[in-house]
């Protein structure tokens, strides 16, 4: 056994970190500071003028000066997003000694590439925004994003930052082992852009990959490969906004003699209340109902939105996230 020296020794190498948090992540970031007596929270006077404009105060500025500071954003809206970009350029330049910033949903990563000239790419935007962080004493900033849409996005970061993607799927296998019919999962994924991302994090399980199809003036959902017969499917993508492709996805794998469908998403992201197409209704036919609906936090409106409500159960990043500000 481990005699205490040890133990603080191996405890002296890690970081104290000090860690902010915005408005709507204030459930999540209690649950990261739980995990760890390493994370300290701090908090932001989040104050408006009369003009509506942010009157912002961050509290502990001189404490931190030579600490190592994290801050834990959601930006779910333009509307948000300002107030939070002040104070993310302002607590690398209060003499911390790292800062790391904590994005779970990366929010335009979708709006990535250009279809025809006038086309308007929003992620590279924002990673533009992100890469001007100033830095601070220890260097540039760690920014922590989790399943970002495409890959190819790390490379619209300038060396001013240094992005760090995580994922949500060790959360999803560790759930997935957890269930009593654990040795009939097969994870089924929507397209082929879904599989390139994830099926090497999932290869040990059986695999069914569905595409969208052209018929006519329409676009329908088809089997590709794999078989779902008897089996609980399991559908997996980075993120949800309507849900339509997750519904079409649900009946085609019914149809094809699927035993159960669920579906795991790291982003539930849900724009006008759209999770409500995923509750189970009095009187609805079950065939056309999902068993479990998974999402992670890195969506704190959504969570909240969602409490309690069948068939949806949050899968916590708190974990991970402590785990990340120690890198």
């Amino acid at each position: 056994m481990e005699d205490k020296r040890e133990i603080k020794a191996k405890k002296s190498q890690k970081k104290q970190v000090h860690l902010f948090y915005c408005v709507e992540c204030e459930e999540l970031a209690r649950k990261v500071a739980a995990q760890s007596d390493l994370i300290t929270l701090q908090s932001i006077n989040w104050r408006n003028f009369a003009d509506g404009w942010p009157n912002l105060y961050i509290n502990s500025a001189h404490d931190i000066r030579g600490q190592h500071v994290a801050f834990l954003a959601s930006f779910s809206s333009p509307g948000v997003i300002f107030e939070q970009i002040s104070v993310i350029y302002a607590l690398p330049r209060l003499f911390v000694a790292s800062f790391t910033l904590v994005l779970p949903f990366f929010p335009t990563g979708s709006f990535e590439r250009m279809e025809e000239e006038g086309d308007v790419a929003t992620a590279f935007t924002m990673a533009r925004i992100l890469s001007n962080i100033p830095t601070s004493r220890g260097g540039p900033t760690s920014l922590v994003i989790y399943d970002i849409h495409a890959l190819q996005e790390r490379f619209y970061f300038s060396d001013h930052v240094l992005p760090l993607f995580e994922t949500g799927i060790p959360l999803l296998k560790q759930r997935l082992h957890q269930l009593p019919d654990a040795n009939n999962i097969v994870i089924a994924f929507p397209d082929d852009g879904a599989w390139k991302r994830f099926h090497k994090m999932l290869d040990h399980f059986p695999t069914v990959v569905c595409a969208k199809v052209r018929e006519g003036d329409k676009r329908i959902v088809r089997i590709k490969e794999g078989n779902p017969a008897g089996c609980h499917v399991v559908i997996v993508d980075d993120l949800v906004q309507s849900g339509g492709t997750l519904i079409e996805c649900q009946k085609v794998l019914a149809a094809h003699g699927a035993a159960k469908v669920s579906a795991y998403v790291t982003h539930g992201v849900f724009p006008k209340g759209s999770w409500e197409r995923f509750t189970l209704k009095n009187g609805e036919n079950m065939e056309n109902a999902f068993a479990n609906f998974w999402i992670t936090d890195s969506c704190p409106l959504t969570v909240k939105a969602i409490a309690n409500k069948a068939p949806f159960e949050v899968l916590s990043l708190a974990g991970s996230i402590a785990d990340a500000l120690q890198i």
